[in-house]
């Protein structure tokens, strides 16, 4: 398997799980621009290669801080020259497109059974073939660096014709319009017939040789005698077992020479609920901005905001559940940090969470809190007592006046009662699957409120990973701001699995 675009690593994550019918997949080579992200990517190729219990052991005396990477690494020299091979630092693009090129001559020379997956950031999706384009439109589309990735990407499939290719992107891609088309259906059209639409910058005479339609574009979750509609593409993620309402584009390019087998659509599962997937975390309280931060200041903190607060400005019921969690507050907790012991709870026994759980780590990483002010640790505990007993998030305009923000979008979202602003805070429902974990997770967590009252935080790097279902030795490289942002940006490896198995069974049957 090759991965472009690879961010984390959530779909070849998934991918390198499978094995069915005698075949398995191997990630041989992963593209990010991304440091951070191709960080991870490194550290994840490494674990891949890690042969037996006492290189693991390794393994897990890094993720606690007691080596850095480089003594990991010099102690296991093959598996750091393996994974270092197959993870490229760099983005698509003219001048680097050679160095891939390179790369995947000689590794799938030959090569039968092999899958191309990743796709181009959303706004790369427009108008491809330059000829098509007016001089003014042409130069402007020149200067566009999303333009240029895609049509690299698609002289990559024009040049190496992959037997499959699976792509991945949001939602929105479905209602964009470029020049007043439908960008979508452009792209469809690109995708079945990449050489047709970059014809004009290949010299390959034997690619340019290839006349028709060279891939079927098939959807995941529907399958029809006649044509699919866009939003026949989109699978929602709480349908197939992952713990999150993530409504993601995936499509599965076949090449037109292979059969394609029957019902190769997902199998639909229940989603487990937020408390499901982390219940057996530690608990934390957050950080405290702006003041002098421990845990005893913390509990001042909530303290001193509570005595503030007007009871009537909120149920009794909200209020009692306040009032009681002030009570329970824990006042020896820490914040967290790279690792935490574990507290010696558990999961519930379902396929995700063994998906999830590694039983050799006693502990967890990448769990630590952010840093709150007072005011926003208030509106912290209001939120998750309000879902506590009304078993939905607040919207703004159900907010006690006290704990509005000052900000100059309040006055016209109370007066509307709608718009993004109106869910400003937001809580993720112990009860429900959460609402999609986005790069946004990145600038604040207000949109990630923890549900236990007590804890009066926003998620960790670990919580949102465990909603997004990467496993618990799956460990995220960079600062914690660049960890949010690549949790929030990757594919979940638990739905990546299962249509890897789809493209497993397409490669199994054939001949």
């Amino acid at each position: 398997m090759i991965d472009l675009f690879a961010g984390p690593g959530g779909l070849g994550e998934g991918f390198s799980a499978v094995a069915h019918d005698r075949l398995w997949f191997d990630v041989v080579l992963s593209v990010e621009k991304d440091a951070a992200a191709h960080q991870t990517l490194l550290t994840r190729a490494f674990f891949r290669q890690l042969q037996n219990d006492d290189e693991r052991a390794r393994y897990y005396s890094y993720l606690r801080g007691d080596m850095s990477r480089d003594e990991l690494f010099r102690a296991l020299p093959a598996a750091a020259a393996a994974a270092t091979a197959r993870c490229l630092h760099l983005e698509l693009a003219p001048r680097t497109t050679q160095r891939v090129y390179a790369d995947m001559d000689r590794l799938v020379a030959g090569k039968k059974r092999w899958v191309l997956v990743g796709g181009p950031p959303c706004q790369a999706y427009s108008v491809v073939g330059r000829s098509r384009l007016t001089k003014m439109k042409r130069e402007e589309f020149e200067k566009n660096a999303k333009h240029v990735l895609y049509r690299e990407y698609l002289r990559i499939l024009a040049r190496y014709r992959p037997p499959l290719f699976v792509m991945e992107n949001v939602k929105g891609l479905l209602s964009a319009t470029y020049g007043g088309h439908s960008t979508f259906e452009r792209m469809i059209s690109d995708l079945s017939s990449p050489t047709l639409a970059v014809r004009e910058s290949i010299n390959d005479k034997m690619t340019l040789s290839r006349r028709g339609s060279e891939y079927a574009i098939l959807s995941l979750v529907h399958t029809t005698d006649g044509s699919l509609r866009p939003e026949d593409y989109v699978i929602p993620a709480e349908r197939y077992g992952v713990p999150q309402k993530r409504h993601r584009v995936i499509l599965l390019g076949v090449r037109s020479d292979l059969k394609i087998p029957p019902e190769l659509e997902l199998q639909p599962s229940d989603a487990p609920e937020v408390r499901d997937v982390l219940a057996d975390l530690p608990v934390l309280r957050s950080q405290l901005s702006r003041e002098h931060d421990d845990a005893a200041a913390w509990v001042q903190a909530l303290t001193r905001e509570m005595l503030f607060f007007r009871q009537a400005s909120v149920s009794d019921h909200i209020f009692a559940v306040m009032r009681t969690a002030l009570k329970c507050l824990p006042r020896a907790t820490s914040s967290g940090g790279r690792w935490v012991a574990k507290n010696g709870c558990s999961l519930p026994a379902t396929t995700l969470t063994e998906w999830l759980l590694d039983p050799l780590m006693r502990f967890v990483v990448n769990h630590e809190t952010r840093r709150h002010i007072p005011e926003d640790l208030l509106r912290y505990l209001f939120a998750a007592a309000y879902a506590t007993v009304n078993g939905r998030s607040p919207k703004l305009h159900e907010f006690p006046r006290d704990l509005l923000p000052n900000h100059q979008n309040v006055a016209h979202t109370l007066e509307q009662r709608h718009g993004f602003f109106n869910d400003r805070f937001r809580v993720q429902v112990a009860d429900q699957p959460a609402t999609t974990v986005t790069s946004h997770i990145s600038k604040d967590g207000h949109y990630f409120i923890h549900h236990d009252p007590k804890q009066c935080r926003s998620w960790t790097v670990r919580e949102a990973a465990r909603v997004q279902t990467f496993p618990d030795n799956y460990f995220f490289e960079g600062t914690r701001t660049d960890q949010f942002r690549q949790v929030g940006n990757a594919v979940p490896p638990y739905l990546a699995v299962q249509v890897a198995r789809a493209v497993a069974r397409i490669l199994a049957s054939q001949e």
